[in-house]
């Protein structure tokens, strides 16, 4: 996209969540009516010809995305949560984040064999997250058939932690790579 709207509305907030990472804030674009819709029509519109059955969440803003991406399709939405967030039995997936380490969690029941699932999350960074997310798809014998993106931050090389199979898209990308795909 040329106009610097949509884009214009993600904020950089330096030293957050630690000193040293510039964090790309959304909060504006979610706050814009406009710009939520965009953002989610357009992650839809790239899915739009996937065959899916589910659509995952990443805790927390891969939930206003995902579930609005989901809705959009007609699918089913499932969330991945922080440890301790679900009621019921979970499968866990602890990974690496660039700042530190964290956990995926999924009801046990959330997918089934066979199901494909797209996974939609705010940011694609080092791929610490993303590639928990497959994991914990892969756990429960479902398929990833694409992971799609707000923003990428291609100089950090997430992309590749979620191998060749899986189609990776995101609206804007900084650094590394020729735009979004």
């Amino acid at each position: 996209m040329e106009s610097a709207w949509p884009e214009g509305l993600i904020r950089d907030v330096p030293d957050f969540p630690t000193e040293g990472i510039i964090f790309k804030d959304i909060t504006p674009l979610l706050d814009d009516g406009d710009a939520l819709r965009w953002a989610a029509d357009a992650l839809a519109d790239r899915f739009s010809g996937t065959p899916a059955d589910r659509v995952v969440g990443v805790e927390a803003r891969g939930f206003i995305l995902g579930a609005a991406v989901a809705y959009r399709l007609g699918l089913g939405f499932v969330p991945f949560r922080k440890p301790g967030k679900l009621p019921y039995s979970t499968l866990s997936v602890d990974y690496q984040l660039e700042y530190g380490t964290a956990s995926l969690e999924a009801h046990t029941d959330a997918l089934s064999s066979g199901q494909r699932v797209l996974i939609v999350d705010d940011v694609l960074a080092t791929g610490g997250t993303a590639a928990a997310a497959v994991e914990l798809v892969n756990s429960g014998d479902a398929e990833v058939v694409g992971a799609g993106f707000l923003i990428e931050l291609g100089f950090l090389g997430g992309r590749a932690r979620l191998g060749n199979g899986c189609p990776v898209t995101s609206l804007f990308c900084y650094g590394g790579s020729d735009g979004p795909s």
